[in-house]
């Protein structure tokens, strides 16, 4: 008797292994796309946060005359830019893109948001707030950071 597979159970085998194969890399990219998006959330999250200790602070970038605060504005879809409001001018301190497939949707209607100096709070009306929500283009996926007119971020 020879020992060895048949052809039908090469192909078998070849089909199993190939039906494992698309169900983990399916559930993968859904895996991949969930972590980009709360990449994007997390990175915004810090950068906010950033404006507001810098306008806490009342750190002035040199050549600020009076700084009023620190402002976080959504410039496009997927670009966003944190400045130092002073009365000369903004200076710009940082500016991102957000990954790929992830944008602002809808931009905030109080946009920029405006940190004011030594924790007076923010442009959003009294009791107010600006929701920032974030869309993942490809699977409709979104998420979204609160700012309230204290400054607190949510």
């Amino acid at each position: 008797m020879k020992k060895g597979y048949t052809l039908l159970e090469v192909l078998i085998s070849i089909s199993i292994i190939s039906i494992i194969f698309v169900i983990g890399y399916a559930g993968f990219r859904e895996f991949a796309r969930r972590q980009a998006l709360q990449a994007a959330v997390r990175n915004v999250r810090g950068d906010l946060r950033l404006a507001q200790e810098q306008a806490f602070a009342g750190k002035k970038p040199d050549g600020c005359n009076t700084l009023s605060g620190f402002s976080f504005e959504i410039v496009e879809a997927a670009f966003y830019e944190i400045s130092a409001v002073c009365n000369n001018g903004n200076y710009l301190v940082k500016e991102e893109e957000l990954p790929e497939g992830v944008i602002f949707e809808p931009i905030p209607s109080t946009n920029p948001v405006l940190f004011k100096v030594l924790g007076l709070g923010t442009n959003i009306a009294a009791g107010g707030r600006a929701d920032i929500t974030f869309l993942q283009e490809a699977t409709s996926n979104t998420n979204t950071i609160a700012v309230n007119w204290t400054g607190e971020i949510k």
